[in-house]
């Protein structure tokens, strides 16, 4: 499917293509992509068992790269895409990043940062929830059932 340039859909796009290159490496089909001024300035998706890294979230690796690029340690500006919503730790990373904007496609009930009684966020950082939920969570939902199947 095509979407207008330049949209969140766009860039959730973006960051699914991401997931994608997760499942090619065996690892949970998160991906991420950071935006500035209508440009993708890091793409990434988890490493956690490549890296034998626990921390090595998408979200994790695009703060990285995002700032590596801007030579700045906040993400003014900027804008995370992600397909699954950001965990409690990648959270508080976000918040130091000091991002403008987050947004995610399919939430995580359990492990998502939502299910905090408090706001974990940068106060200025704005949040959308679900866009492309249908095909992040797809994804997610066809990665663990062939992980069960194997398995068993």
């Amino acid at each position: 499917m095509t979407y207008p340039i330049f949209s969140d859909e766009y860039f959730m796009n973006e960051a699914l293509k991401e997931a994608q290159r997760a499942i090619e490496s065996d690892e949970v089909p998160v991906g991420a992509v950071i935006v500035n001024q209508n440009r993708i300035i890091a793409r990434a998706h988890n490493m956690s068992r490549q890296l034998n890294d626990v921390t090595a979230h998408a979200e994790m690796i695009a703060i990285t790269s995002a700032s590596n690029f801007l030579g700045a340690k906040y993400l003014l500006d900027c804008t995370l895409y992600v397909t699954l919503e950001p965990c409690i730790m990648c959270a508080a990373a976000l918040k130091w990043a000091q991002l403008d904007r987050i947004v995610y496609g399919a939430a995580d009930p359990r492990e998502g940062f939502s299910v905090l009684d408090r706001p974990l966020l940068h106060k200025k950082t704005e949040v959308v929830r679900g866009i492309l939920e249908d095909p992040s969570s797809t994804l997610l939902k066809q990665f663990f059932m062939t992980r069960r199947d194997i398995q068993n």
